[in-house]
């Protein structure tokens, strides 16, 4: 019988200690590199809806040490199959290394967003691999 008791005990603890140790709830987050960054970014409204300004936060750390990469500069960007473009610059803060920007998507379907990005102007913009989205048709006012 104590055995028993022993071995639950055992169990619920390696269950406990393994939910601990996972991935986090899903947050959203798009996780994109370069060669000298990770970038984490979420847009505040998902899904994304056509001619509706949504604000993408941007998280930057340094590759190789994990610290916050502060007052960098940046831009998001975006294309679609009919060569309609959007694309918008980054405001640095409040939090360390978070850069926000607004974008507005002119019409519904696939688009393909991208980010530069460089610790200053005396360095090279770095080019994240671009990532698909699709946004939605627009809500029409009063619904």
């Amino acid at each position: 019988m104590r055995l028993m008791g022993v071995r639950l005990l055992s169990a619920a603890l390696l269950v406990a200690s393994a939910v601990s140790c996972g991935p986090g709830p899903d947050d959203g987050a798009i996780r994109l590199w370069t060669d000298d960054f990770e970038i984490r970014v979420t847009a505040d409204v998902m899904p994304a809806r056509a001619l509706e300004r949504i604000t993408y936060t941007v998280v930057v750390r340094d590759k190789t040490t994990q610290e916050a990469v502060a007052d960098g500069e940046g831009r998001i960007f975006a294309t679609n199959a009919d060569r309609k473009s959007t694309h918008n610059g980054f405001r640095y803060g409040p939090e360390a290394g978070t850069y926000r920007a607004n974008m507005m998507f002119v019409t519904a379907g696939e688009w393909a967003l991208g980010i530069q990005f460089r610790r200053d102007s005396t360095k090279a913009l770095q080019r994240t691999l671009d990532w698909r989205q699709t946004v939605r048709n627009e809500i029409a006012p009063g619904s």
